[in-house]
């Protein structure tokens, strides 16, 4: 069978009607996906510009996970720094009414509240674990927050022991909570544990600030990066949409350009009948 010839303007109107449709979907495609760069196909330069923020910011956003959990991990240490001095306030409130206690019951009494505030201490600082993680309740452990794919951008926090043992503070027996022992001793040794608080806590409120300033820094500059790689990719609707009205035009236009095309031809064949 032979093939069929078209005539040059309708090979040119049906070539014409093959771009628009190319673009048509390209404006639609570009209208669905809000971007003008969705592959390297369509602008690889832009492409690849864009790929290089958004990739940058996707490792930041990780590390910002990371970050936002080491704050809850070294706040959980610093509440229970403060929860362990205001027991060491009270254990010294009971210090100083021993002073005034007169009777063996008094200072029976007091021994008891005494041995039982200090033994809290001890459950507080076990108690003050986030996801496995113990900051108070001994040495040997650390958290090391990093702030990005750099391994020299990172934050250690070593872990402290506050458990009562530590802070001097002992279970005390017998006669041992007496006028002249708490004199000599025990409000001393609160006196000192009172000191190593407010330093611990000092160095763990700082280590909070630090990270929740980096957890704020982290997502403004992901922030920042993807809006600039939007800036190169994304496509500006109300421009895609006035285009896409103007190529469905054009199409109607080079539809009816072929159609009078073919009446042309039809005209001439009627000639030769």
């Amino acid at each position: 069978m032979a093939d069929i010839s078209l005539s040059a303007a309708v090979r040119s109107n049906l070539l014409t009607l093959a771009n628009t449709s190319d673009l048509i979907n390209r404006t639609q495609d570009r209208l669905a996906t809000g971007l003008k760069v969705n592959n390297p196909a369509d602008n690889a330069k832009i492409f690849f510009e864009a790929k290089a923020p958004n990739d940058r910011a996707s490792t930041l956003s990780e590390k910002k996970d990371g970050i936002d959990q080491a704050v809850s991990s070294v706040s959980v240490a610093l509440e229970a720094v403060n929860a362990v001095d205001s027991i060491v306030d009270q254990l010294k409130g009971i210090a100083i009414s021993a002073q005034s206690a007169s009777t063996a019951a008094e200072f029976t009494e007091l021994n008891s509240q005494y041995n039982s505030l200090v033994t809290q201490i001890g459950n507080v600082t076990a108690d003050a674990s986030y996801q496995g993680l113990n900051l108070v309740n001994g040495t040997g452990s650390s958290l090391t927050v990093y702030f990005s794919e750099s391994t020299t951008s990172q934050l250690s926090v070593a872990s402290v022991d506050l458990r009562h043992s530590s802070l001097g503070l002992a279970i005390t027996t017998g006669a041992t909570l007496s006028a002249t022992s708490l004199n000599t001793c025990a409000i001393n040794q609160l006196d000192a544990a009172v000191a190593t608080l407010s330093s611990k806590a000092k160095t763990l409120g700082s280590n909070v600030a630090l990270l929740q300033t980096r957890l704020d820094f982290n997502e403004s500059y992901v922030n920042a990066l993807e809006t600039g790689a939007d800036k190169l990719r994304l496509a500006d609707t109300t421009e895609e949409g006035a285009n896409l009205v103007a190529l469905q035009t054009r199409q109607q236009l080079g539809i009816s350009a072929l159609s009078f095309a073919g009446q042309a031809e039809q005209s001439v064949l009627s000639l030769l009948r």
